[in-house]
C-alpha cells in the first residue's frame, strides 16, 4: 500500500515539475551576416509552429530586433533593473504570439546586482516564463564578454556564417574562445546568404575541417540560407520573410531551420523554468557595461 502511494506522489511530482525551457543563442563572429534576421526569423518560424517562444534583444550595442519587426519598444530591461516597470510590462508582441523582451544598453549591470536584486530578476522571468517553450538570444557579434555569457549560458549555440574570410576567420576564433575558455563543446553552424544549398554545405565542410583538426568540438550543420532578392524586401517592410513571401527560398530556409531546432533536444540535466537561464547568465559574470554615444 504504501508503495503504491510512493509511486502515485511520484507521479504527481514528475507531472508537476517544470519542463526545460530550450535557450538558443544566435551568434556571429563578425556583423553584417544576418545574424538579427536569422534569430527574428528562426522566432517567428516557431512561433508559427505553436510554439510558445520569446526573443530576447541581447546585442547591446546596435539592438534592432523592434526595427526588423517594426515595432515600438518603449521600454527595456534597463527599465526593469532600475526599478521603473516590470519585466512583463517591456514585452512587446510579435507575430504568431511571439514574445520579445527589448535590448536594454545597460544590461551590463548584471554584472553587479544585489542578491536581493538578482533574486527579483529571476522570479521576474519565471513568471514571464510560463508555457514557455522556446527563448532565442540574439546576441552581439563578435567576441565580446557579453556574447561569451549568453552563449555559455544557452543550451544551443548557433553560429550565423557566410562564405567570406573574414566571416570564416572570426566564426572560427568565436568558436576557438567558447569552447577552450568557456567550455562550449557543441555548435549548430548556420550558412548565411549562399547561392546555392551545395554552397552551405561546402562552406561547412571547410569550417568543420579547421574546426575538427584544431579544436575539441562537435560541429553540426543547421543548414543554409540562400541570397534572396524577397529578403531585402521583408526587411524594408520590416516583416519577417518567412511570414511575407513563406513560399520564398529564403521563407522555406526558415521553416526547415525551425524544423531543426524543434527537434533539438534539451540536455538531459537541464533544469526547469526561465530562471535557470538567468541564473546561469548572471554565473557567468562578469558583463561589460556598454557605454552608448
Amino acid at each position: 500500500m504504501a508503495d503504491g502511494r510512493e509511486r502515485a506522489a511520484s507521479t504527481t511530482t514528475g507531472m508537476m515539475a517544470p519542463r526545460p525551457v530550450k535557450t538558443i543563442a544566435v551568434t556571429s563572429g563578425k556583423g553584417g551576416v544576418g545574424k538579427t534576421c536569422v534569430a527574428v526569423n528562426l522566432a517567428v518560424a516557431l512561433a508559427a509552429r505553436g510554439r510558445d517562444v520569446m526573443l530576447l534583444d541581447a546585442d547591446l550595442g546596435l539592438a534592432n530586433v523592434d526595427v526588423l519587426l517594426g515595432l515600438d519598444c518603449r521600454r527595456t530591461l534597463a527599465d526593469v533593473l532600475a526599478g521603473d516597470c516590470t519585466l512583463a510590462e517591456i514585452v512587446v508582441a510579435g507575430p504568431h504570439g511571439l514574445r520579445i523582451v527589448p535590448a536594454a544598453s545597460g544590461i551590463g549591470r548584471l554584472a553587479a546586482l544585489s542578491p536581493a536584486e538578482l533574486s527579483g530578476l529571476v522570479r521576474a522571468f519565471s513568471d514571464l516564463g510560463g508555457r514557455l517553450d522556446t527563448l532565442i538570444v540574439d546576441t552581439s557579434a563578435g567576441l565580446s564578454p557579453a556574447v561569451t555569457t549568453f552563449t555559455q549560458a544557452a543550451h544551443r549555440v548557433l553560429v550565423v556564417v557566410c562564405d567570406e574570410p573574414a566571416s570564416r576567420t572570426d566564426a572560427y576564433a568565436l568558436i576557438k574562445l567558447l569552447s577552450r575558455d568557456h567550455g562550449v563543446g557543441r555548435f549548430e553552424l548556420l550558412a548565411s546568404q549562399v547561392a546555392s544549398e551545395a554552397d552551405g554545405r561546402e562552406l561547412f565542410r571547410k569550417l568543420g575541417a579547421v574546426c575538427e583538426r584544431f579544436l575539441d568540438v562537435t560541429l553540426d550543420y543547421a543548414g543554409s540560407i540562400p541570397a534572396d532578392p524577397l529578403l531585402r524586401r521583408s526587411l524594408q517592410a520590416q516583416r519577417a520573410v518567412v511570414d511575407m513571401y513563406p513560399s520564398g527560398l529564403a521563407g522555406r530556409a526558415f521553416k526547415n531551420l525551425a524544423h531543426r531546432a524543434d527537434n533539438w533536444a534539451v540536455p538531459v540535466d537541464a533544469r526547469g523554468h526561465l530562471e535557470f537561464f538567468v541564473e546561469r547568465l548572471v554565473a557567468a559574470r562578469p558583463l561589460p557595461t556598454v557605454l552608448v554615444q
